[in-house]
């Protein structure tokens, strides 16, 4: 099957039409342009699924005005101004024509269905317009036969007789897809015979027709005038997960089609859940619009959470909204409705790590909340799921978990693809996914001999592991062991990575530090990773994952003897901010074992702590402290002779941390120079 071609938007489609005349064009170039444009028109093609009959009649109508552009392109007579203004008039109408039918022909058949009344009534507006242009025009003071006359004034006077038009094929049309939603609605199962008919009149003929439909609607949701209506969003996501739905039932023997496209979907994307630009080109980041995935927003504000808390019934908020509920005299869960068996807040570590990670890959601030432009115009957009949205995943994943319990090789590779794309934003879509029991079952695929198998397989169950529910369901399934084994010997860089990415997301649990500390190859595979992972991400991930690991005391020794410091100390050359930081948050934990000291000795790490102190973030040079004061409370001649060494660099800065430093830095600079003075 052929390769999709990448769907483009509208708006960079509607560039491509011919520029307007100059503002104070000849007669003669104004009608050529008139002329050119009509061409164009009649060239284009009509929509093949609705508003046929009305951009029919609008397209028929102007090219009956070709006979009357001909005559006063040859015409030697003056053209008054007057005419001029009306033609010029005329001919921007004609632009606005062929956007719209552009629009009809692009836009996704899905949309111009349930929309139909809205370009129905675009098209009754322009025909409108048709007709009070065509009466400006002052026909008497042109040189114009009598016959073109005639017919100038027939097209003007059908112009403005017209009537708004629907037709009943169409509305009846809408109706069945309606029904067919609302039956979805009720967890009820369309009929694949009427599900089928419905899509060959639409003409999504295949998988990749689908694909392509599904693109398109994607881009509607992110169009910037409606980004802020949570209707349409809603409306948007669920005509997504039906035609999904639709795909799956009536096409699941040609998801190999589409292989190219989801591999296009993900291009430049290791992580799918936290990679999720409008546009992926240089030239389209200027104008760049990110969506968060769903479970990093707080369900309170709908805002992405920069402090999320655990409350007493698992569920996870931003610790300022969940805070003003319990003081505003709530003393229940406010998603579940539960009682609170207790007001403490725990901070959500894992998830908070995964949140700063998205900002910093989408160019959004994370410390105090704000959006951070540099110059991309990047900028937040939230997402809302509808009930029909979730009942049509529902119906979709649970025939996607049939299909890989029972399937062969090739079908499970296939499936899992689509659980990749299904599981790559939306915590709904997750939980359905797991609901379903998919998770067992893609687990073994963890080990397929198949490249893509691995990599959809292990990027899925990374997807999944942002719900804690998840999470306790893929450890309890012998899960470590499995993962592990990507880390070490994964068929791709790609899938090691998100290997080490899925340890990071499992470790939050306490238990589960312990566990896979436990494993034999975990640390040291991930130490590996950590030295030929691919730039910043690769390596992120590790530095990630061990942190997590350490902050168990035993997994310390462990992470020290792999030979984890001297590569951490290497990246403080050349790493980007936010990789320096967890690099230095891994050795301040490092720093409380006696080893960690010695192995920091060793690898010329405090010359490396002092740029630190002077450029680092607030956080850095906060770590940077902690490492120091461990070093010298460590009592260890041969460290501390090294620390002082570097002491007339170090004590400005210190003295300039009691001051304008964070209230944490604050608190470890004082014990420092006091050790200095000592």
């Amino acid at each position: 099957m052929a390769h999709l071609a990448p769907v483009q938007t509208i708006k960079r489609r509607r560039q491509a039409i011919a520029l307007p005349p100059p503002v104070t064009p000849s007669a003669k170039t104004l009608v050529k342009a008139l002329m050119s444009l009509k061409r164009t028109l009649s060239s284009a093609g009509k929509p093949t699924v609705c508003q046929c009959r009305n951009a029919s009649n609008v397209v028929r109508r102007i090219e009956l005005l070709a006979t009357l552009f001909e005559e006063i392109e040859v015409s030697d007579r003056p053209f008054p101004p007057s005419a001029v203004i009306s033609l010029r008039e005329l001919y921007r109408l004609m632009q606005r024509t062929y956007m719209l039918l552009e629009e009809c022909r692009e836009i996704s058949r899905f949309w111009l269905l349930m929309e139909q009344g809205t370009y129905a009534q675009y098209f009754y507006e322009i025909t409108q317009s048709l007709g009070k242009i065509l009466s400006s025009i002052p026909l008497e003071l042109l040189d114009l036969s009598e016959e073109v006359m005639e017919q100038t004034e027939l097209v003007r006077a059908q112009a403005i007789r017209a009537r708004f038009v629907q037709s009943p094929a169409e509305v009846q049309l809408r109706e069945d897809v309606v029904n067919m939603l609302k039956l979805v609605e009720r967890e009820e199962t369309p009929q694949p015979s009427q599900l089928k008919c419905l899509f060959n009149v639409l003409y999504l003929l295949n998988a990749a027709n689908c694909e392509t439909e599904i693109h398109k609607l994607e881009e509607i949701s992110t169009e910037e005038s409606r980004l802020q209506d949570l209707n349409i969003q809603d409306r948007v996501a669920g005509l997504i997960s039906f035609v999904r739905y639709g795909k799956y039932v009536l096409y699941s023997g040609e998801f190999e089609g589409v292989e190219d496209e989801v591999s296009r979907v993900h291009s430049r994307s290791r992580r799918d859940e936290n990679r999720s630009e409008v546009s992926t080109s240089e030239s389209d980041k200027s104008a760049a619009m990110v969506v968060p995935p769903i479970e990093y927003l707080c369900s309170i504000t709908l805002d992405l959470m920069r402090d999320p808390v655990i409350v007493a019934t698992g569920q996870t908020y931003e610790r300022s909204s969940i805070t003003r509920w319990i003081h505003a005299g709530h003393s229940t869960c406010p998603k579940t409705r539960q009682k609170l068996a207790h007001l403490d807040l725990i901070t959500n570590y894992a998830l908070k790590s995964l949140i700063s990670q998205w900002c910093e890959d989408n160019n959004v601030e994370f410390e105090n909340g704000t959006q951070k432009d540099n110059g991309k115009g990047v900028r937040v957009q939230r997402i809302h799921n509808s009930g029909g949205n979730l009942e049509a995943t529902k119906l979709a994943v649970t025939f996607l978990v049939q299909k890989l319990a029972t399937g062969n090789e090739c079908i499970q590779k296939q499936v899992v693809r689509e659980l990749r794309l299904l599981s790559k934003s939306g915590e709904e879509n997750r939980i359905c996914i797991a609901e379903a029991g998919a998770i067992p079952h893609l687990l073994p695929l963890l080990s397929s001999s198949d490249v893509k198998t691995q990599e959809h397989t292990i990027t899925t169950v990374l997807n999944l592991s942002t719900v804690e529910d998840n999470r306790r369901v893929i450890v309890a399934a012998d899960a470590l062991d499995l993962v592990i084994e990507v880390l070490k010997s994964g068929h791709t860089m790609e899938a090691q990575e998100n290997a080490a990415a899925l340890l990071f997301s499992l470790s939050s649990n306490d238990e589960v530090k312990v566990q896979i500390g436990s494993k034999l190859d975990a640390i040291p595979s991930l130490v590996t990773l950590l030295r030929e992972g691919s730039m910043h991400r690769g390596k992120r991930d590790a530095v990630n994952a061990l942190m997590n690991l350490a902050r168990y005391h035993g997994n310390k020794a462990k992470i020290i003897e792999a030979g984890a410091v001297p590569f951490l100390v290497a990246f403080f050359r050349d790493e980007s901010p936010s990789t320096l930081d967890s690099c230095a948050a891994l050795l301040a934990l490092l720093a409380s074992h006696p080893e960690g000291v010695d192995a920091m000795f060793n690898a010329n790490a405090i010359s490396m702590y002092v740029p630190l102190l002077q450029h680092g973030s607030p956080k850095g040079r906060e770590y940077a402290i902690s490492i120091l004061l461990a070093m010298c409370q460590s009592q260890d001649k041969k460290v501390i002779d090294e620390v002082f060494q570097h002491l007339n660099e170090i004590v400005p800065y210190l003295y300039n941390l009691l001051s304008i430093g964070t209230l944490r830095a604050k608190r470890k600079v004082a014990p420092l120079l006091k050790l200095f003075r000592s």
